[in-house]
């Protein structure tokens, strides 16, 4: 039987007042609606059913899986995640220095890594994952960044972040491209500055997706989608926030190899490459009825399903394992089924 799951608000400042709400059917208040949280993280867990109702744990235990909407108006930080080794070894080193979960310079909230992926709803605008040298040193020099261009190619990508984040002049502002310009006039004297232009930027089209295995450095520049991810609340920031950054423990987990551009689009049954086996994603089109057969997990459902409980409005949905879903389309209109699978 289908549960309605009530996300956990976060408001942000990073947010926008409208594409939560106005996609969830909720009334504008004005608040910046930056995340909606669909799981059982102890930071913001979900209830069923009505927002008093019983906790989402209550029913399926504790998820290793956490669906998000999130929705930015303005850059988030230039951030990473930890392996799993490394949040269990962070998590156990805060601990024994006696460091508050709640604490604003705690780095690691519990001992798991943080795999994840970002799927467009609407255009979304992003960094993520290093270019290859060349062509970063090229865009640097686009910039007139001669200096930091000269720094990387001799140095390599490792070695050009770490000498980045200990400069405190400020950069040239002259040619740059507009994404960085944004960035810039938020945080003009943020060393990190010199650090995104080594990365892919691009702008996902709705249905694509960007996949994030640990140790990735991205930022979400402007956008509103859905994410994925390992239940957990462990981030590494590097940049454009006024929140913690460490640049040391950064150093210590970015993955510095450069990659491919790394937008993904789903398979012919409409399934994403997926950053861990923890969680698999299917983008379901459908129209004139389907069938979801049973699974031996518990999935997350998002989408406008025709019935009693969602009246056709998209609404994050439990579907607990073993059970099966028939689509019905009483009205010819279909739509998009997004499947979040705990394996």
């Amino acid at each position: 039987m289908l549960r309605r799951i009530i996300g956990a608000a976060q408001h942000y400042d990073w947010g926008d007042s409208v594409s939560i709400p106005l996609l969830l059917g909720m009334p504008l208040d004005g608040n910046t609606w930056a995340e909606m949280w669909f799981g059982t993280h102890h930071v913001a867990p979900s209830h069923l059913d009505t927002p008093n109702g019983p906790l989402l744990s209550s029913e399926v235990g504790e998820m290793t899986m956490l669906v998000k909407l999130l929705a930015c108006a303005k850059p988030l930080s230039l951030q990473t995640h930890p392996t799993t080794q490394q949040a269990i070894d962070g998590f156990a080193k805060e601990n024994s220095e006696s460091v508050a979960l709640e604490a604003p310079h705690r780095m690691y909230r519990d001992p798991s890594d943080k795999p994840e992926m970002l799927i467009a709803l609407t255009p979304f605008e992003a960094l993520c994952g290093f270019q290859p040298i060349q062509q970063s040193v090229a865009v640097l020099r686009t910039m007139n960044w001669q200096n930091e261009a000269d720094v990387l190619e001799a140095n390599g990508i490792a070695h050009y972040v770490e000498w980045a984040m200990q400069q405190s002049t400020p950069v040239s502002t002259d040619a740059l491209p507009e994404w960085l310009i944004t960035i810039a006039s938020l945080h003009p004297h943020d060393p990190a500055l010199r650090v995104a232009p080594l990365l892919h930027h691009f702008t996902l089209q709705p249905g694509e997706a960007i996949s994030l295995p640990a140790g990735n450095l991205h930022a979400y520049i402007r956008g509103f989608g859905l994410e994925v991810m390992k239940s957990s609340d462990n981030v590494i920031r590097a940049g454009f926030t006024s929140k913690f950054v460490n640049v040391k423990e950064l150093l210590s987990i970015v993955d510095f190899s450069s990659i491919d551009i790394p937008v993904i689009r789903p398979d012919n049954d409409g399934h994403y490459a997926s950053p861990t086996p923890a969680f698999s994603v299917q983008q379901l089109p459908w129209k004139h009825g389907a069938n979801l057969p049973s699974a031996p997990v518990d999935r997350i459902l998002f989408g406008p399903i025709q019935s009693e409980l969602m009246n056709g409005s998209p609404e994050m949905v439990l579907l607990p394992a073993n059970e099966e879903l028939e689509l019905v389309d009483s009205d010819n209109s279909g739509g998009i089924l997004w499947v979040f699978t705990q394996n």
